[in-house]
C-alpha cells in the first residue's frame, strides 16, 4: 500500500523499451495509451512455456497490477507451468504498470488507478506519511502529492481501461481464451481486485487479493460486500501477513482489521462465491510474491 514509505524509494522500477529476448525469455513489452484514464501504460505479456507448441491452443489471461514493482517477482514464475510437483494450469500473464514520467512515480500514481472513487483516507495513512517525512524517507512535497492522489481516485476508469481497451488488444495480439481469466493485486492492487469483483465485472473468474488496502471500516469494499451479490462461479483468494496485523505500524494493523471485517462479510453472505484465505508470515513489503504464489496454488491449479 505504501511501498515508497517502507523502502525509502520514490518510484523505483522504470519501464524501458526492451525486446522480448531481454526480459524473462518469453515476456514481451509494449505501451498502450488509455482514453479511459488519460494516461499511457506499460504492458508486459508473459506467455506460457507451451505457447509456441500448438498454434490452435488458447490461454486464459491473468492480469497483475503494479507492474513496475510486480513484474520481476511474478512473471518469472511462469516456469511453474512446467513443474510436475506443482500442477499449475497454463496461462498468459498480462502485467500492467506505468510508462514515461509516471514510471518514475509509480508508487504514487497507482493510487489514482487502484483505489475506488470516494475511498476514505484513514488517519493512520496520514500518520504513516508524517512518520516517513520525519525519518527522511519522503519529502513533505512527496507526502502531500501522495495524499492528493488519494483525494481523486479512479479505479472505475482503470477498470474500464483493462476491460474495454487492454483486453481487446491482448486478444488481438495473442491467442486468448474466451473465458477463465484472472486478476491478482497486492495492497492497493488487492483493493482493486475486490472492487472489480464486487462491482460485478464479468471478465474475470479468479481473483487474488494480497493484503488488500481495506484501511478503513468505511471502505468501499466493505460497503459493496454488504450488498446482495450473485458471485456464483467466481473464486476469491485472500491473503494477509501476520506481522502486519500485530506490528508497530498502525496503518497495517488497520488493514488487518479491515481484512477480518471483509472476511466476515463475505463468509456471512449467500453469494455463491468460492472464498479461500491464508495468513502469511511476511511483512507488507516482502509479501507480494508469497501472496501471488498462494493465489496460484489455490486458484490456478491444473484440473485433475
Amino acid at each position: 500500500m505504501t511501498e515508497n514509505i517502507e523502502n525509502g524509494q520514490r518510484g523505483s522500477g522504470t519501464a524501458p523499451a526492451m525486446t522480448p529476448e531481454q526480459v524473462f525469455g518469453a515476456t514481451e513489452y509494449f505501451e498502450l495509451e488509455s482514453a479511459s484514464v488519460g494516461a499511457r501504460f506499460a504492458i508486459w505479456v508473459t506467455t506460457s512455456p507451451t505457447y509456441a507448441q500448438d498454434e490452435q491452443v488458447t490461454y486464459p489471461a491473468l492480469y497483475v497490477t503494479d507492474g513496475n514493482y510486480s513484474v520481476g517477482q511474478t512473471a518469472p514464475l511462469a516456469v511453474m507451468q512446467g513443474d510436475p510437483a506443482l500442477p499449475i494450469a497454463p496461462y498468459l500473464q498480462v502485467t500492467v504498470g506505468y510508462a514515461g514520467a509516471d514510471a518514475q512515480d509509480w508508487s504514487r500514481v497507482r493510487n489514482r488507478d487502484l483505489v475506488p472513487p470516494g475511498e476514505p483516507v484513514p488517519p493512520a495513512m496520514r500518520g504513516s506519511l508524517d512518520l516517513a517525512v520525519e525519518k527522511g524517507l519522503m519529502t513533505q512535497e512527496d507526502a502531500d502529492a501522495y495524499l492528493a492522489d488519494l483525494a481523486n481516485t479512479r479505479a472505475d476508469a482503470f477498470l474500464a481501461f483493462i476491460t474495454d481497451e487492454l483486453h481487446p488488444e491482448i486478444s488481438r495480439r495473442y491467442r486468448v481464451s474466451a473465458e477463465g481469466h484472472g486478476l491478482f493485486g497486492y495492497s492497493y492492487g488487492g483493493l482493486f481486485s475486490l472492487y472489480t469483483l464486487l462491482t460485478g465485472c464479468s471478465l474475470f473468474t479468479a481473483y487474488g487479493a494480497g493484503s488488500p488496502g481495506v484501511a478503513s471500516l468505511e471502505s468501499t469494499a466493505l460497503a459493496l460486500a454488504e450488498k446482495p451479490l450473485d458471485l456464483s462461479g467466481k473464486r476469491l483468494h485472500l491473503t494477509i501477513n501476520g506481522p502486519e496485523m500485530t506490528g508497530e505500524l498502525a496503518i497495517y494493523r488497520t488493514i488487518g482489521r479491515g481484512f477480518t471485517a471483509l472476511v466476515d462479510s463475505l463468509r456471512s453472505a449467500d453469494s455463491g462465491l468460492a472464498l479461500t484465505t491464508q495468513v502469511l508470515g511476511e511483512t507488507h513489503l516482502t509479501g507480494l510474491q508469497p501472496a501471488f504464489l498462494s493465489f496460484m496454488r489455490t486458484c490456478w491449479s491444473s484440473p485433475a
